[in-house]
């Protein structure tokens, strides 16, 4: 299995991970809280719901450094 199925997997039996990525996919997957961070700052909570929403209309971002990260992500 692929790493990240491992991970999704894990996460479906309940275990409890902290996870650092830039696979939007597999973190909107998995994660039960997105968590943006700027040099070591956390500038913003979303649930993979919002994350959604957020990828489809990045102004639903709160802070401007979610929109360019996103931006740039999601190209």
């Amino acid at each position: 299995k692929e790493v990240l199925d491992v991970m999704l997997e894990l996460a479906s039996e309940g275990m409890t991970m902290l996870v650092v990525s830039h696979e939007m996919g597999f973190v909107k997957e998995a994660a039960d809280r997105i968590l943006f961070m700027d040099e070591g700052r956390i500038v913003e909570e979303m649930t993979p719901e919002e994350m959604r929403a957020a990828t489809k209309n990045l102004d639903l971002a709160k802070e401007e450094r979610t929109r360019q990260f996103l931006s740039k992500i999601l190209v």
